[in-house]
């Protein structure tokens, strides 16, 4: 079971913000379902107003009972105050919303396998920052935070984007952006997604954890299926084999073909080997010796060989990691 609480709130009184209910909808939609339309997340969505009082019952409620992920996303105003406040419709000069302290010791409690904050409001770095009065905001195990930015900085909105510049390029790694070769978007891959995409003069994200195995935050088809991908030791069973080709492999060389044809023809097995090649040289696992493109490697009698994410791959199908 996967549980998530989205929040997006546009609706302060005296500073209202124009796309945070943008920002939480559209992530909602994303996480509820992987990418071929299967459930995800058990999704709660909580837009517009929100006074503290209920935002902090919410977040008490997500973290309760022990899911394999809980996370909480947040899109709305921040505050700097006493280590941070992710900040509620009701805010007053005296009392901001829920500290991001107390979120923090609401997760680090929680029985959740996995406990993902992710937060696009300003000065969303103090999230998890220790105070040095008690230390009662350091991260406990399984616990992952995505911040939109540092504890000293403002998160922008983007009126030409519709979202907050963060958000922005959440959706766009959980829409396939952040996936590796398997369809797999996690915490780190999604931060790291986001991170090349903003420059060394934009609000920096932030990206801390406790945790020794990340699980996906959602899957979408995958760029090489598995069953492929298990077929790496089998053609390359030493790490630095190479695999000999010979335009047996190049399907186009065929006497029904007009181009120059060469000997031994295109055989179906070797052809079948070849695609399984092709792909994965399209998506960096692969590249031929000595020639630019597999095609030539075929028609030249070069070979192929694995690349450094071919190695690691490589190592995984070995290792029955999948």
């Amino acid at each position: 079971m996967k549980k998530a609480l989205i929040v997006g709130l546009n609706d302060y009184e005296s500073c209202p913000l124009s796309f945070c209910v943008n920002d939480a909808v559209e992530i909602k939609s994303l996480i509820e379902t992987n990418g071929d339309g299967s459930p995800n997340f058990d999704a709660k969505l909580i837009t517009d107003k929100c006074d503290q009082n209920t935002l902090l019952d919410n977040i008490e409620e997500l973290f309760k009972s022990d899911p394999e992920i809980a996370l909480l996303y947040f899109s709305g105003h921040g505050a700097d105050k006493d280590g941070g406040y992710l900040v509620t419709t009701d805010f007053c000069s005296t009392n901001y919303g829920v500290r991001m302290t107390d979120v923090m010791n609401i997760a680090n409690k929680s029985k959740a396998k996995n406990k993902v904050i992710i937060l696009d409001c300003c000065f969303a770095g103090n999230m998890g920052q220790s105070l040095l009065a008690n230390n009662e905001s350091i991260l406990g195990p399984g616990v992952t935070i995505i911040a939109a930015s540092r504890s000293d900085e403002t998160s922008a909105e983007r009126g030409d984007l519709c979202h907050g510049v963060f958000t922005d390029l959440l959706i766009q790694g959980l829409k396939g952006g952040a996936a590796d070769i398997g369809g797999n978007i996690t915490p780190a891959s999604l931060y790291a997604f986001v991170d090349q995409a903003l420059g060394a003069w934009e609000q920096r994200p932030v990206f801390k954890t406790n945790i020794s195995q990340f699980l996906p935050l959602r899957l979408i088809e995958a760029k090489v299926p598995k069953n492929l991908l298990r077929k790496i030791p089998k053609l390359f069973p030493s790490a630095t084999d190479e695999y000999k080709l010979d335009p047996s492999y190049e399907f186009t060389n065929v006497p029904t073909e007009v181009h120059i044809i060469e000997k031994p023809y295109a055989i179906p097995e070797h052809v079948e080997i070849f695609k399984t090649l092709q792909l994965f040289e399209s998506v960096g696992l692969v590249e031929p010796v000595d020639e630019d493109h597999m095609y030539f490697a075929a028609m030249h009698s070069k070979s192929c060989k694995l690349t450094a994410l071919g190695l690691h791959y490589w190592r995984l199908a070995t290792d029955k990691r999948f």
